[in-house]
């Protein structure tokens, strides 16, 4: 599966940069928060989604 990522121009030069510090492809560093996460017990999964979701409701809204 493959999924496509829409990042700010911050979020991506974050990205990036924490991604050369490591040694590691931005890609690579991203499969491996998502893994990370996917990791976690459900509820603290839960509770991420919920808190972006709430965080972007409007966003979400004005997009739609």
């Amino acid at each position: 599966m493959s999924i496509s990522l829409k990042l700010d121009d911050e979020q991506s030069a974050r990205l990036e940069d924490r991604a050369r510090e490591l040694g590691v492809d931005p890609s690579e560093l991203a499969k491996a928060a998502v893994n990370d996460l996917l990791a976690r017990p459900a509820e603290d999964f839960d509770r991420a989604a919920k808190f972006v979701l709430d965080k972007n409701r409007e966003l979400y809204r004005r997009l739609s």
